[in-house]
């Protein structure tokens, strides 16, 4: 199937699955989306022994696309631009110490903790290397699963904050920790202070980076009176400044999350009038939301090339849990510290919990553990992840910000 053929069919299904999950599933449209797919991939996968020609029909589908490449090479750089430009800078700036405590040490915390567990649970089927590596695949949150949620759901200022910021942030430390094991597995040994200093490089040099081109960006748009050079030196920095940093070896995401930030910020400082902001926050909600529909049709027709045997359905049954008790404990300690810090603060550990979604990123990570390394049952048990938190913990969100509503009238 030819690209054209192909980016066709992927618009249609998500128009149509969108329009069913509208219409006939009164859902939301990404969770509805991803429903269908998945429910229509698992079909055509077992339709073997009926059908073979649409078996083989969509399994060829499949395997044509490449899901790490379009994910982090493709998508991922406009989804988390848009996700950070997007955000409200003054409430984030109120929530730095929880964005910080839970994107830096409550993503290693996390790693650790869940490969801890899953060695546990799995025993003698996976090596403490699989675990790590599993741990560094699923400790990020992901930005693009969590947004979506958060635009959804119509969650306070506060908490939106802050799994916004936590997710948006996050990948960097999660991306050297999964490259720190992946070298491990190869046979190196980092000691911490190169990791560190790994971790440093990439870091800093992307945050200057996203820094220094959102300004430029920003002075070249106030010099102009026009929308659609806006537009344009906004999609060149969000697309030109992820394939810098990627060709740099910087943290690509990391680098789009600030660049987003920044250009928001340095466009608040310009004149009144210079820079057409309705005009760019239409644009990038737009181009936000098509782009969540296609991804969460990928996601779900991903399906069909995930190994789903007795022991990636064990792992990946073992994962949630881990991953759902682990998320429970991290949030817990951090909003233990910032009570003792600000004291003012109530607390929302069950919605940060369950809020922490995991999506395309772990995905793409997975995929791209190379054969050699071994860890079959990683690709499916992180599906399995992903498939749970966005179907059962992204669509039951809205139920858990009912509850809060009632209890806070009762307490009235």
């Amino acid at each position: 199937m030819r690209t054209l053929e192909l980016v066709s069919l992927l618009v249609a299904t998500a128009a149509v699955f969108g329009w069913l999950s509208v219409r006939v599933l009164r859902v939301p449209i990404t969770i509805g989306t991803m429903l269908l797919t998945v429910i229509v991939s698992l079909v055509l996968a077992n339709l073997g022994p009926l059908a073979p020609g649409v078996h083989s029909w969509a399994e060829q589908l499949a395997n044509q696309i490449d899901f790490e490449d379009v994910i982090l090479r493709g998508m991922l750089p406009l989804l988390l631009f848009a996700g950070a430009f997007l955000l409200d800078l003054d409430q984030l700036a109120r929530e730095k110490l929880p964005v910080a405590l839970l994107a830096v040490p409550g993503t290693v915390i996390t790693f650790l903790s869940v490969a801890g567990l899953m060695k546990l649970l799995m025993g003698a089927h996976a090596s403490w290397m699989e675990c790590l590596i599993f741990g560094a695949v699923i400790s990020p949150t992901d930005p693009v699963a969590v947004l979506e949620m958060l635009r959804r759901v119509g969650i306070s200022k506060s908490i939106e904050s802050q799994l916004a910021g936590e997710s948006l942030f996050n990948d960097g430390i999660g991306a050297v920790l999964f490259l720190t094991m992946i070298a491990i597995a190869r046979g190196a040994a980092p000691t911490a202070w190169s990791v560190g200093w790994l971790l440093l490089l990439q870091a800093g040099g992307a945050i200057l980076l996203g820094i220094a081109a959102a300004w430029i960006t920003s002075q070249l748009m106030c010099r102009v009176l026009s929308y659609q050079i806006d537009i344009l030196l906004s999609l060149s920095l969000a697309l030109g400044g992820y394939v810098l940093a990627a060709n740099w070896r910087l943290s690509a995401p990391l680098e789009a999350v600030v660049a987003g930030l920044a250009l928001r910020h340095f466009n608040r400082k310009q004149p009144q009038g210079r820079i057409a902001d309705d005009r760019l926050d239409e644009f990038w909600t737009m181009t936000d939301e098509v782009q969540n529909s296609l991804l969460f049709v990928l996601l779900g027709l991903e399906v069909i090339s995930v190994t789903l045997n007795p022991l990636s359905i064990r792992a990946g049954g073992s994962a949630i849990v881990a991953a759902n008790l682990v998320r429970f404990a991290v949030v817990a300690v951090c909003a233990l510290i910032i009570h003792l810090c600000q004291k003012q603060r109530r607390r929302a550990v069950f919605l940060m919990t369950w809020g922490g979604l995991r999506g395309g990123i772990s995905i793409a990570l997975a995929l791209s553990i190379p054969p050699a390394i071994g860890g079959s049952w990683i690709l499916g048990a992180t599906y399995l992840v992903v498939v749970f938190s966005i179907l059962v913990q992204g669509g039951s969100m809205h139920v858990m910000m009912t509850r809060r509503t009632r209890q806070d009238v009762a307490h009235v």
